[in-house]
């Protein structure tokens, strides 16, 4: 999340990047706070002796005082709804309902009316924080790129070389050609503060990193060999992001201290030890006596309570000094959380 303070002392400027960024807007955003954004509306022209058109869509910046706010996973985009209270535009006018999508990448400016408090400021610049990552899974027949930003995990369709065999080339397809198209895919996909782990088979890792540092002239501390991972494509992807390896070279990573998360509440689980809580209810059970130490969860606890209530309890656990971390349940780790209730805590102490 990019964030700047405006002029005034009770607004931010932000620019969500990813999913993780929007939850964090739908945590932070309240009934009756001001959102600024550019947004387009339909205004209609009135005829003195007949009927209005069908109106023109402009293009409108609009403060919004927010009435609600609800997070639309499925498409990666936060719906605020509200009146406008303020518009660049006198045919827009004020006191109207408007409905703003905010999606990655939009700005919008928060303005609370008065001053932030301490755990809204920590959410606010910690969401969007650690590294985010490409990962190549390359052989010589095809190869598999994908983004890791925070816990979300984009895949980009595979990339085929056209090869007929590991050891043979057919006349209309070369490995350089192979090699090029996939450095660009990363290209395309590659961030300022990105880094790039390459993995697979053999010695086609080690030829594609060649690739990436001299001929697309990306830094050589920017790109980074993985060991260990030998299958190439979107499983390899998937293999890589439940390996040790993964661990070890994305330990900045939110995905990574998920992971650690997760392994250390399925120790105690066959330990019998009690420092745990799974499910929404244990959970708030457990935050109600400030016993929660970091919390994971996946979108699926929404089948079960309501947006609200769900961000309440994320918040009282942020405002006691507590860790939370949202997972997409469509991915391999998401999908863990969900099979566990949804929800699931490593508590400071037993309360069972």
């Amino acid at each position: 999340m990019i964030v700047k303070q405006t002029s005034s002392n009770t607004s931010f400027f932000v620019i969500p990047e990813d999913a993780d960024d929007l939850f964090t807007l739908r945590r932070l955003i309240e009934s009756g706070d001001y959102v600024i954004a550019d947004t387009t509306r339909v205004v209609k022209q009135e005829r003195e002796f007949g009927r209005p058109d069908k109106g023109e869509r402009i293009k409108v910046r609009v403060s919004v005082r927010v009435e609600e706010v609800g997070l639309d996973s499925t498409v990666d985009r936060l719906r605020i709804l509200g009146t406008i209270s303020e518009s660049s535009n006198e045919l827009v006018s004020k006191g109207s309902h408007h409905s703003l999508s905010v999606s990655p990448g939009d700005m919008i400016t928060i303005d609370k009316g008065r001053r932030w408090q301490d755990v809204e400021l920590r959410m606010l610049k910690s969401s969007g924080g650690g590294t985010s990552f490409v990962l190549v899974a390359i052989d010589t027949q095809e190869a598999a790129v994908a983004r890791v930003s925070g816990t979300h995990v984009k895949i980009i369709p595979n990339i085929y070389s056209g090869q007929s065999g590991k050891r043979y080339q057919t006349k209309n397809s070369s490995l350089d050609t192979f090699f090029a198209e996939t450095a660009k895919t990363v290209s395309s996909i590659l961030m300022e503060n990105d880094r790039v782990v390459v993995f697979g088979p053999g010695e086609t890792r080690r030829r594609f990193y060649n690739v990436l540092v001299d001929k697309f002239g990306l830094p050589r501390e920017r790109v980074q060999v993985a060991e260990g991972v030998d299958v190439a494509g979107e499983d390899g992807i998937f293999v890589f992001l439940r390996s040790p390896a993964m661990k070890e070279i994305m330990k900045t990573s939110k995905l990574a201290v998920v992971s650690s998360i997760l392994d250390q509440v399925m120790l105690m689980v066959n330990r019998g030890e009690l420092k745990f809580a799974m499910g929404l209810k244990e959970v708030s059970e457990a935050a109600a006596i400030k016993a929660v130490e970091s919390v994971v969860f996946s979108d699926s606890v929404f089948n079960s309570a309501d947006e609200s209530t769900v961000v309440r309890l994320l918040n009282s656990i942020e405002a006691y000094g507590a860790k939370t971390y949202a997972v997409d349940s469509s991915t391999d780790i998401g999908m863990r959380v969900s099979s566990l209730g949804g929800m699931v805590a490593v508590l400071r102490y037993a309360v069972r």
